[in-house]
């Protein structure tokens, strides 16, 4: 029961009636929630005063919605040390986790200017392009656009499946591409209406978009990478150590 003439807001209360509800595993991970209209029923409150307080828990990354289908519990969030180079196939792996991809497309394209940048290329040289929806679980979790240097991997869209063969080791196994680091940003943005289709979110959901270029041995640039993680179900953990010096604080 909310309290109309408490001082907190009707909204922040319904926050807390979820949260609570979240806490002691009434409602559980991936389940959906009662709706808008059914909060504002059983509370005896507006429709917008339900959403303002669906959406700030949406916004902390505690709820999701999927266009169509409801507004639902987040699981825990992915937690990705940033230690290590691994593949998402690997990442899942290690957590015990179901992974799969979605091909969205796959084919040979001349490399645009920033592919050739970061792939040491002239614009126009062909580069493989690979658009993949990666999940977790069944669950959609990053969007992922891959272009590799196609002459160290002739052949390779024609050769494998990449809905379920590991991209890293197949470059490993069959052309002997084992890669050895990488250069990443990250930062957080919204969602594009594309992105958010991909990931089925809704449009200006918070991602993590990440660039990233591997290096094979010899520093050989092989891989440059888009991504967009969801930010509700992905986060990104580093361990930060302090520089050694002579003079100590």
């Amino acid at each position: 029961m909310l309290r109309p003439l408490a001082h907190k807001p009707l909204y922040e209360q319904i926050k807390d009636y979820i949260l609570l509800n979240i806490q002691s595993g009434n409602f559980s991970p991936d389940s959906r929630i009662p709706s808008e209209r059914e909060l504002s029923e059983q509370f005896n409150v507006s429709r917008m005063t339900v959403t303002k307080a669906l959406h700030e828990l949406t916004r902390d990354g505690l709820l999701y919605a999927r266009v169509g289908k409801g507004t639902f519990v987040s699981p825990r969030r992915i937690d990705q040390q940033l230690e290590m180079l691994t593949s998402f196939t690997e990442d899942m792996a290690r957590r015990g986790q179901r992974s799969a991809s979605r091909v969205l497309a796959a084919s040979l394209q001349p490399a645009s200017e920033d592919a050739a940048h970061y792939l040491g290329l002239l614009p126009g040289t062909p580069v493989v392009s690979l658009q993949r929806v990666r999940l977790a679980e069944g669950e959609p979790i990053a969007l992922e656009h891959c272009m590799l240097v196609a002459a160290m991997c002739p052949q390779i869209l024609e050769r494998f499946d990449f809905s379920h063969d590991s991209l890293y080791e197949v470059l490993w196994r069959e052309y002997g591409l084992g890669m050895r680091y990488a250069e990443q940003t990250i930062e957080a943005r919204v969602a594009s209406e594309y992105e958010a289709t991909a990931l089925e979110v809704l449009p200006g959901s918070p991602v993590l978009a990440i660039t990233r270029v591997s290096y094979a041995e010899g520093d050989r640039p092989v891989e440059f990478v888009l991504s967009a993680y969801r930010g509700d179900r992905y986060k990104f953990h580093a361990i930060l150590r302090k520089l050694e010096s002579q003079a100590q604080p």
